[in-house]
């Protein structure tokens, strides 16, 4: 998801939580009432609810998950807090003692990263887009800084940046028993989108390249998530994990679902900026035969028209 739709509420989340600081405990432990789905054999994904980060869901709004094979584990994100990637952690070792050695952080948004410092101590590679680097120095402290004013301090979780990169070429990862194919996309949802294949599974983890229900969430480029759109449907995955959604998904209508919600956002920019007409007024028009169609429609909405006109208006 997107920065400013991270915390386009953190101000009223952080009263609400302010009121509720002293139950801290109580409130963290609620979400260990979400509940791990084996998806595949030896994969784990816990499903976020279509919510935004409060102290009642430890920011535990994204999927996340794991992938256990013969040797060792590997973490597919790592959750939207430190209690979030606590949670995930008890989660994984309720069902293995295999050595966590790779965690992979899909991209530099909160919900997905934030958990990583509750793998510290497990001493895996964490393995990330080579963009990832730029791209949480550039945000890593400011995003924090919601984080603690929602959770405190000691429930935040810190910036870890990445150990290992992958770059265009991609990168593999071999558990033992099954070999994970990564690959570093060009700037699509976000500017360092990584995606996970498990070609003898057949089973794609796009994160969010790929979200179900949810609202897409446009934080990089249009043009680019409609082309890897493309790439995603070419691999012929039987099934796939969205970075929001069910745990699991026919990738095929998914797909179709979020190329038809882009599509309409580009077309219907397009005509906005060919009829002179300004961001504001775009925002009013453009995509309103989706809203019945995804959840937190109005909270994405006017963020995804803003990057889309700022892209396109100098087609």
């Amino acid at each position: 998801m997107s920065d400013a739709g991270q915390f386009a509420t953190t101000r009223r989340a952080a009263l609400m939580g302010a009121a509720c600081l002293c139950c801290l405990p109580c409130v963290l432990a609620a979400a260990d009432d979400m509940r791990i789905e084996e998806v595949a054999p030896g994969v784990f994904i816990r499903r976020g609810p279509h919510a935004e980060a409060t102290v009642g869901n430890a920011g535990g709004i994204a999927n996340i998950g794991f992938v256990i094979g013969r040797d060792a584990v590997l973490v597919t994100d790592t959750g939207g807090s430190l209690a979030d990637g606590r949670w995930l952690r008890n989660e994984l070792r309720a069902r293995t003692d295999r050595p966590i050695r790779h965690v992979v952080l899909s991209h530099v948004h909160p919900d997905h990263c934030f958990g990583a410092a509750a793998f510290l101590d497990d001493a895996p590679e964490f393995i990330g887009h080579a963009t990832l680097p730029d791209a949480l120095q550039a945000r890593g402290a400011f995003y924090r800084e919601g984080l603690v004013e929602i959770f405190g301090e000691a429930d935040a979780g810190e910036v870890v940046y990445p150990t290992r990169t992958v770059g265009a070429e991609g990168a593999s990862v071999d558990l033992g028993d099954r070999v994970l194919q990564l690959h570093a996309h060009p700037t699509a949802h976000s500017s360092c989108d990584l995606s996970m294949f498990d070609a003898e599974a057949g089973l794609l983890f796009p994160a969010d390249l790929l979200f179900v229900e949810r609202i897409p969430s446009l934080d990089g480029s249009l043009h680019g998530w409609l082309g890897e759109l493309d790439g995603l449907e070419a691999l012929g995955a039987r099934q796939a994990v969205p970075g929001h959604g069910p745990a699991v998904v026919d990738p095929a209508p998914a797909i179709a679902d979020m190329r038809r919600y882009l599509v309409t956002l580009r077309d219907d920019v397009r005509a906005a900026i060919a009829a002179g007409r300004s961001i504001a007024e775009t925002i009013e028009i453009a995509t309103v035969t989706e809203r019945d169609h995804w959840a937190l429609f109005d909270d994405y909405h006017g963020r995804n028209v803003t990057q889309a006109y700022k892209e396109l208006e100098w087609e």
